[in-house]
Protein backbone atom coordinates (compact mmCIF):
# COMPACT_ATOMS: atom_id res chain seq x y z
CA UNK A 1 0.00 0.00 0.00
CA UNK A 2 1.46 3.43 -0.92
CA UNK A 3 2.34 5.76 1.93
CA UNK A 4 0.99 9.34 1.85
CA UNK A 5 2.33 12.01 4.17
CA UNK A 6 -0.18 14.46 5.67
CA UNK A 7 0.45 17.53 7.84
CA UNK A 8 -2.08 18.11 10.61
CA UNK A 9 -2.34 20.90 13.14
CA UNK A 10 -2.48 20.08 16.84
CA UNK A 11 -6.27 20.52 17.10
CA UNK A 12 -6.99 18.03 14.31
CA UNK A 13 -4.46 15.58 15.74
CA UNK A 14 -6.22 15.73 19.11
CA UNK A 15 -9.57 15.17 17.39
CA UNK A 16 -8.10 12.23 15.52
CA UNK A 17 -6.83 10.66 18.74
CA UNK A 18 -10.26 11.15 20.33
CA UNK A 19 -11.93 9.45 17.37
CA UNK A 20 -9.48 6.59 17.56
CA UNK A 21 -10.40 5.94 21.18
CA UNK A 22 -14.14 6.61 20.88
CA UNK A 23 -14.74 4.65 17.68
CA UNK A 24 -12.17 1.91 18.15
CA UNK A 25 -9.99 2.61 15.13
CA UNK A 26 -6.76 0.62 15.24
CA UNK A 27 -4.64 3.55 14.08
CA UNK A 28 -4.46 6.93 12.42
CA UNK A 29 -4.28 5.50 8.91
CA UNK A 30 -7.58 3.70 9.45
CA UNK A 31 -9.21 6.98 10.50
CA UNK A 32 -7.87 8.78 7.42
CA UNK A 33 -9.09 5.99 5.12
CA UNK A 34 -12.55 6.06 6.76
CA UNK A 35 -12.71 9.84 6.37
CA UNK A 36 -11.78 9.67 2.70
CA UNK A 37 -14.35 6.92 2.07
CA UNK A 38 -17.02 9.05 3.77
CA UNK A 39 -16.10 12.15 1.77
CA UNK A 40 -16.09 10.14 -1.48
CA UNK A 41 -19.52 8.67 -0.70
CA UNK A 42 -20.96 12.12 0.04
CA UNK A 43 -19.51 13.48 -3.20
CA UNK A 44 -20.97 10.56 -5.16
CA UNK A 45 -24.40 11.23 -3.63
CA UNK A 46 -24.10 14.93 -4.48
CA UNK A 47 -23.06 14.24 -8.06
CA UNK A 48 -26.07 11.96 -8.66
CA UNK A 49 -28.54 14.74 -7.83
CA UNK A 50 -30.61 15.63 -10.89
CA UNK A 51 -33.68 17.70 -11.65
CA UNK A 52 -35.63 19.60 -9.03
CA UNK A 53 -34.56 18.84 -5.46
CA UNK A 54 -35.22 19.74 -1.85
CA UNK A 55 -32.12 19.77 0.34
CA UNK A 56 -30.64 20.88 3.62
CA UNK A 57 -27.19 22.46 3.65
CA UNK A 58 -25.49 22.66 7.04
CA UNK A 59 -22.42 24.88 7.49
CA UNK A 60 -20.30 25.38 10.60
CA UNK A 61 -17.84 28.26 10.62
CA UNK A 62 -16.01 30.80 12.73
CA UNK A 63 -17.91 33.99 13.54
CA UNK A 64 -15.29 35.99 11.61
CA UNK A 65 -16.52 34.31 8.39
CA UNK A 66 -20.09 35.61 8.78
CA UNK A 67 -19.74 38.25 6.04
CA UNK A 68 -18.48 35.66 3.56
CA UNK A 69 -21.35 33.30 4.41
CA UNK A 70 -23.87 36.09 3.85
CA UNK A 71 -22.31 37.04 0.50
CA UNK A 72 -22.30 33.41 -0.67
CA UNK A 73 -25.90 32.96 0.50
CA UNK A 74 -27.04 35.98 -1.53
CA UNK A 75 -25.52 34.41 -4.65
CA UNK A 76 -28.11 31.64 -4.23
CA UNK A 77 -31.18 33.57 -3.06
CA UNK A 78 -33.29 31.76 -5.66
CA UNK A 79 -32.54 28.42 -3.93
CA UNK A 80 -32.71 29.41 -0.27
CA UNK A 81 -36.20 28.93 1.11
CA UNK A 82 -35.22 29.30 4.77
CA UNK A 83 -31.97 30.28 6.45
CA UNK A 84 -31.34 29.71 10.15
CA UNK A 85 -28.28 31.08 11.94
CA UNK A 86 -27.30 30.03 15.43
CA UNK A 87 -24.32 30.54 17.71
CA UNK A 88 -23.33 27.08 18.85
CA UNK A 89 -20.50 27.90 21.28
CA UNK A 90 -17.85 30.53 21.65
CA UNK A 91 -17.19 32.02 18.24
CA UNK A 92 -18.68 29.08 16.30
CA UNK A 93 -21.79 29.52 14.15
CA UNK A 94 -24.17 27.04 12.57
CA UNK A 95 -26.00 27.90 9.38
CA UNK A 96 -28.90 25.80 8.08
CA UNK A 97 -30.11 26.46 4.56
CA UNK A 98 -33.33 24.82 3.38
CA UNK A 99 -32.95 24.68 -0.39
CA UNK A 100 -35.41 24.09 -3.20
CA UNK A 101 -34.49 24.19 -6.85
CA UNK A 102 -32.31 22.88 -9.64
CA UNK A 103 -29.88 20.16 -8.57
CA UNK A 104 -27.00 21.75 -10.49
CA UNK A 105 -27.42 25.00 -8.54
CA UNK A 106 -27.59 23.08 -5.24
CA UNK A 107 -24.36 21.29 -6.20
CA UNK A 108 -22.69 24.60 -7.10
CA UNK A 109 -23.69 26.19 -3.80
CA UNK A 110 -22.49 23.18 -1.82
CA UNK A 111 -19.18 23.11 -3.67
CA UNK A 112 -18.65 26.82 -3.05
CA UNK A 113 -19.07 26.34 0.69
CA UNK A 114 -16.97 23.15 0.76
CA UNK A 115 -14.09 24.75 -1.10
CA UNK A 116 -13.97 27.76 1.23
CA UNK A 117 -11.19 27.09 3.74
CA UNK A 118 -12.93 29.23 6.36
CA UNK A 119 -15.82 26.77 6.62
CA UNK A 120 -15.18 24.10 9.26
CA UNK A 121 -17.89 21.68 8.27
CA UNK A 122 -20.27 21.50 5.31
CA UNK A 123 -22.89 18.78 4.88
CA UNK A 124 -25.58 18.44 2.24
CA UNK A 125 -28.62 16.27 2.84
CA UNK A 126 -30.90 15.84 -0.14
CA UNK A 127 -34.47 14.60 -0.17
Amino acid sequence: MPIVSVSLNEDILLEMEGLQKALGFSGRSEIVRAGIRQLAAEEKDRQTLIGFVHALLMVVHNEESEKQVTEMKHDYDDLVQTHLHSKIHGDRCLELFLLKGDAEEVKRMTKEFQSNKKMDHVKLISM
